[in-house]
């Protein structure tokens, strides 16, 4: 019962500080919310039982990724943004829409299937076949390395788009276009 418990409120405030760092004005103000978002988020995963990934995300998002868009953001300066997207207007505001609609969606269909706060564990890896399969990190390294090495290496991929675009809308359009 107090799992399902520190699982909903971590969701809670990661979702609240996540929707912050989404649509906050103030970019400084947004990473630290991003930063509180990450730290909830392994709360969750501490909820689950996966306590290797909460120190992961503690260590590799919340530590030295959140840092580095932190120092670059006061690199470049913090100027506050104004509207949605900082003047993108209507097309920003479209895929935000798009988003939350396809998160809702998703959220929707996970809720379903889910056996949170039920006691109930589904599929192979039950807490005896962890065990006797060396663990959570070993079993976790196996099938991230083997299993799941193409859609780890997808997700890779995109995190390092995200930081490209995000140092691209952090530098003032005359830098861009190089006059």
């Amino acid at each position: 019962m107090m799992n399902a418990a520190a699982f909903f409120l971590f969701g809670g405030f990661g979702l609240a500080f996540s929707a912050m760092a989404a649509f906050g004005r103030n970019m400084v103000g947004c990473a630290f919310s991003l930063v509180m978002a990450f730290f909830c988020f392994a709360g969750v995963y501490a909820a689950l039982g996966a306590h290797l990934v909460a120190v992961l995300q503690i260590f590799v998002y919340a530590g030295a990724v959140m840092v580095l868009f932190v120092f670059v953001i006061m690199i470049i300066g913090s100027r506050r943004m104004t509207g949605a997207g900082a003047g993108q207007g209507r097309f920003v505001t479209g895929a935000g829409v798009l988003a939350a609609g396809a998160a809702l969606v998703l959220l929707i269909k996970v809720f379903r299937g889910s056996a949170v706060g039920t006691g109930r564990v589904s599929g192979p890896f039950t807490a005896d076949a962890v065990a006797a399969a060396g663990g959570n990190t070993r079993v976790l390294s196996e099938l991230l390395f083997s299993e799941y090495a193409l859609p780890f290496e997808l997700v890779t991929a995109v995190l390092v788009a995200a930081a490209v675009c995000a140092v691209t809308l952090l530098i003032p359009k005359r830098e861009r276009s190089g006059s």
